[in-house]
């Protein structure tokens, strides 16, 4: 067992809660999307741009994009600690990775809050 300190959760259960959560929620917002897409065939960017100008629909967005960084990050550190070894090349993995989970997050927080 690989005890981290870039470990999300602290703990095996807390992070199968995450991913379990996470995946949850990335469902429910792909589904709504889905649905949206479907019952909406000749979609427009007025609507598009109306549904997401409603402050539900970016708080939903703004959670599903939380959950997918969540999601990614205790996956992507399960498969850098079950297969890195070298602790440098395993820190250094998990540093660029969690650089790029944050920029991707705060870039989607700025398209969907943005002006």
């Amino acid at each position: 067992m690989v005890t981290n300190i870039t470990n999300l959760g602290r703990s095996g259960l807390s992070d199968w809660l995450v991913q379990r959560l996470s995946a949850i929620i990335l469902a429910l917002y792909t589904l709504f999307i889905v649905g949206y897409l479907l019952f909406h065939p000749g979609l427009d960017y007025a609507t598009w741009s109306g549904l997401f100008g409603q402050t539900w629909m970016r708080i939903f967005s703004l959670l599903a994009f939380v959950a997918l960084s969540a999601h990614a990050w205790v996956g992507l550190w399960t498969v850098t600690t079950d297969y890195l070894k070298s602790t440098g090349i395993r820190l250094a993995v998990q540093t660029v990775i969690i650089l790029a989970i944050f920029v991707f997050l705060v870039w989607g927080i700025q398209v969907l809050w943005g002006a």
